[in-house]
């Protein structure tokens, strides 16, 4: 009977649809999200007030150096800055 009762309350509740986000995509502010998006915003990245390019060719000096969004940035996102030279989607 008590079977039969489970079956007939399950059967009448209504059938909810959604979306399952991963916590670690939802946690990513937007602006953060990758490169292409931050390029928008910061065509040639950010970084440490210190930072140097570490790349093999002419460095990038013309990203900006701010200290304190290349450390937001780096907490939300820290793929963006692959080569961990302080500098998040240094774009010469």
């Amino acid at each position: 009977m008590k079977k039969k009762l489970a079956a007939a309350a399950a059967l009448s509740l209504p059938c909810l649809m959604f979306t399952v986000v991963s916590a670690d995509a939802a946690a990513v502010p937007a602006k953060w999200a990758n490169c292409t998006t931050v390029n928008k915003r910061l065509p040639h990245g950010v970084g440490l007030a210190n930072a140097r390019d570490k790349s093999s060719g002419t460095p990038v000096t013309t990203f900006r150096r701010d200290s304190a969004m290349y450390r937001a940035a780096d907490a939300a996102n820290g793929g963006l800055d692959g080569d961990n030279d302080g500098i998040a989607c240094e774009k010469a």
